[in-house]
């Protein structure tokens, strides 16, 4: 029976044998129901025979969930994580590691076949040194509860709007960070009341080179962030976010720093660097060798952050210029900044035209990736070589399909700084094209 004539009602809540034959890029099995419709169910792996019952039904697809695993495939694994069954937090600890690293590969060249229609896949995706206790930053959600209870820890896998109670059950953080996250629990007090006041708070626990970092966002008031300075193991200061985006110092060290490349990078409340350092050790070095490999002598570090690339490249005798849009984490990225290295505010494609032209351009955008403009004014004006970097394949290959033939993919690369997890970050080195060189 064709799906168009199946009532949507009809199905939903029933309960149906598949087999899993892949993986999405969002780390859920796939298989397919018997009228045809691609079931999307979480936990299981690519050859998993098992019954589920459908959650939700849509035209053309449904969720699911698993009711019973009736034939594993022998290339699943055991989860380290106790909490793995409820918790939302990872999407693949069931799956070999070797095995999550094919399936991110293949996630790369599905988004690029599928939106940009270029039929590539990365060189290859270099695996992270550490595949459990990575995170040096890690987010938890806080919520009080009448009675003076309290949940914090992460979104239920089912039911998003509900936190799971994570207590030192978490295998990503870091040790600094885990032992920081069981400290902070067990003194915050009776109903958190050691914290600022609110119903949901979110507390983001950073490693800095001097210790651990608390960053509170949602709260009103102080707390008593003395007391946790002196009671909770590793923690150095305690911040609450602004509505500029930057921080406002509750108690502790002032000026934190982290270390990047032989870089002493400032790590205020605002500013970003990626959560696996040794992993992204790999990356960060393959960006620097792309441009100094060339004879590159103006180089732009758009979306910039702490500024680490602009900061590098200025020490190479580059001009090199940073465009970040949080303030803040502008004023960080520029401060004690090497000669030839000069950060602009703003959005970047409110003030890229500014930067250009130059030889190189480096896009290191949030998940969203970059706005039409910037995309418009390389094509116009860009330099010969991109080097984008992309937490998202999805957006990458929407961003290259606008850059139309004005640039070639030179090289592909990806990299696992999440494990455990489908999130996989891609390096993609673009060369213009000769004939657009031509043109202009």
């Amino acid at each position: 029976m064709a799906v168009e004539e199946i009532g949507l009602d009809l199905a939903k809540g029933a309960v149906e044998v598949i087999r899993v034959r892949r993986v999405a890029s969002d780390g859920t099995g796939v298989g397919h129901l018997p009228d045809g419709r691609t079931v999307f169910v979480p936990r299981t792996a690519p050859g998993d025979e098992v019954r589920i019952r459908v959650t939700k039904l849509k035209r053309r697809w449904a969720r699911g969930q698993v009711l019973e695993m009736l034939t594993p495939t022998e290339d699943r694994t055991d989860p380290l994580c106790l909490s793995y069954g409820e918790c939302g937090g990872c999407t693949l600890q069931h799956i070999a590691y070797d095995d999550q690293l094919l399936w991110k590969s293949r996630f790369v060249h599905d988004a690029l076949k599928r939106i940009a229609h270029l039929d590539l896949s990365p060189t290859s995706v270099h695996p992270s040194p550490e595949r459990y206790h990575y995170r040096s930053r890690v987010t938890f959600t806080l919520i009080r509860l009448p009675g003076g209870r309290v949940v914090s820890g992460f979104h239920r896998l089912d039911r998003p709007d509900r936190i799971v109670d994570v207590a030192e059950a978490c295998v990503l953080p870091v040790p600094a960070v885990a032992t920081a996250w069981k400290g902070l629990q067990s003194t915050w007090g009776d109903g958190a009341r050691r914290l600022p006041s609110g119903r949901r708070l979110r507390l983001t626990l950073r490693e800095v080179d001097e210790g651990v970092i608390l960053v509170i966002e949602g709260g009103k008031g102080t707390g008593r962030p003395d007391i946790l300075l002196k009671e909770v193991e590793g923690l150095v200061a305690v911040w609450a976010t602004r509505a500029d985006g930057g921080g406002r110092l509750l108690a502790g060290l002032a000026d934190g720093h982290d270390t990047r490349l032989g870089e002493l990078l400032s790590a205020g409340p605002a500013a970003f660097t990626q959560v696996n350092d040794s992993a992204a050790e790999a990356l960060h070095q393959l960006v620097l060798d792309e441009v100094l490999k060339s004879s590159a002598r103006v180089v732009v570090d758009a979306y910039c952050g702490a500024g680490l690339y602009g900061r590098r490249v200025a020490k190479e005798d580059r001009l090199a210029i940073g465009i970040e849009l949080n303030a803040a984490a502008a004023r960080a990225a520029g401060r004690d900044a090497p000669e030839g290295f000069s950060v602009l505010t703003g959005a970047v494609e409110e003030r890229l035209s500014e930067a250009l032209p130059a030889d190189v351009v480096i896009l290191n955008p949030p998940r969203g990736g970059v706005d039409e403009r910037v995309t418009a004014l390389l094509r116009d004006e860009g330099p010969s070589k991109v080097i984008y970097v992309s937490c998202d394949p999805a957006t990458l290959a929407r961003d290259l399909a606008r850059l139309g033939s004005s640039y070639d993919v030179a090289g592909l690369h990806a990299f696992d700084l999440f494990p455990q997890t489908a999130h996989v970050e891609v390096l993609a080195i673009l060369q213009r094209t000769t004939a657009v060189e031509a043109d202009g």
